[in-house]
């Protein structure tokens, strides 16, 4: 998938296959990354489930180690509550994979915001993206509309008040 996407849109993409350290191919694309003056990289760690613990601990390792200067959690707002738990449990699941690897005195990384896909199906199940925010205390950043590279957006607050109040 992300091969079709970088060739659409032309950008580069760092791959070394699965089954391989995470963490070792994100510092190599970082590395890359630099020595060709690209300014963004994203890095995509593929459909992690938040209660498979060797997944975690090797999301949570790439993030304290790698440090990015944004850790998104992407989910479908059509789950309608269980989002919430997902959420919920991904950020448990990098603290506690995050408290045995980072050094004594600092605090592991978690979630920095979240993109909801699929935000234009939720109707009366917007009440879970509130609730996602007021769980975690990080903002929605991004939400999905459609299938289309611009159907990407922003959140608008104010069309989710109007949804609820409708």
């Amino acid at each position: 998938q992300l091969k079709v996407h970088s060739r659409r849109l032309g950008i580069a993409l760092y791959e070394k296959g699965y089954g391989r350290d995470d963490t070792g191919i994100a510092q190599d694309a970082l590395a890359q990354a630099a020595a060709e003056h690209t300014d963004v990289v994203l890095i995509d760690t593929a459909g992690r489930m938040q209660d498979k613990e060797p997944l975690m601990r090797a999301i949570s390792k790439l993030v304290n180690t790698v440090q990015p200067n944004l850790v998104l959690f992407v989910g479908e707002a059509l789950v309608g509550n269980e989002a919430v738990d997902q959420l919920t449990k991904f950020n448990q699941a990098l603290l506690d994979a995050g408290s045995a690897i980072v050094p004594a005195g600092a605090s592991p990384r978690l979630i920095d915001g979240i993109v909801l896909t699929k935000f234009d199906t939720v109707d009366d199940k917007v009440g879970s993206a509130i609730s996602m925010v007021y769980t975690t205390g990080v903002p929605i950043v991004f939400v999905g509309t459609g299938q289309h590279y611009t159907d990407l957006k922003k959140l608008q607050v104010s069309s989710v008040v109007n949804t609820l109040l409708r």
